[in-house]
């Protein structure tokens, strides 16, 4: 699990997202980032989660938020994956697990008694200076967007 805290810097990464594209923490300087993690494409988890965030995607950027998402999922299985479910967002390709493993999300994980590596589902709000302002863990697959929006909420 990260051992990452809200109020660190955000590791710095440079992937590639489904189209074949450079994609930097730097490209969002200025801007709010909602950077999720998530275990693979395709899987149900991972679609409530992407169309949760896909059809909050205009409300969440009028409260000024981009979003990028991160699995160690191949270029192509993220380009099929955003395609089919019509994702507005980028996906970055993350197989050699670098940017997983910067972020601590990549480790060991339980599932009916057996013991596997694997994605903790995690997102990281950075702020517009690169600093992680949340971390949210525990991630309401279908209702992520309202669970990120509750944390501006005064």
């Amino acid at each position: 699990m990260t051992t990452l805290r809200e109020g660190d810097p955000a590791p710095d990464f440079t992937g590639i997202n489904q189209d074949g594209k450079e994609v930097s923490l730097r490209d969002f300087r200025g801007k709010k980032l909602i950077l999720f993690f998530f275990p693979k494409a395709m899987t149900p988890g991972c679609t409530k989660e992407a169309v949760n965030l896909a059809e909050n995607y205009r409300l969440l950027k009028e409260k000024g938020f981009e979003v990028l998402g991160v699995s160690p999922d191949p270029p192509e299985r993220q380009k099929k994956f955003k395609e089919k479910y019509n994702l507005p967002f980028d996906l970055i390709a993350d197989p050699d697990k670098k940017i997983l493993n910067a972020y601590g999300v990549w480790g060991k994980k339980k599932m009916y008694g057996r013991e596997y590596e694997g994605v903790h589902r995690t997102t990281f709000i950075i702020d517009e200076n690169g600093r992680i302002e949340h971390i949210i863990r525990k991630v309401k697959t279908g209702d992520h967007a309202r669970q990120i929006l509750s944390l501006y909420e005064s």
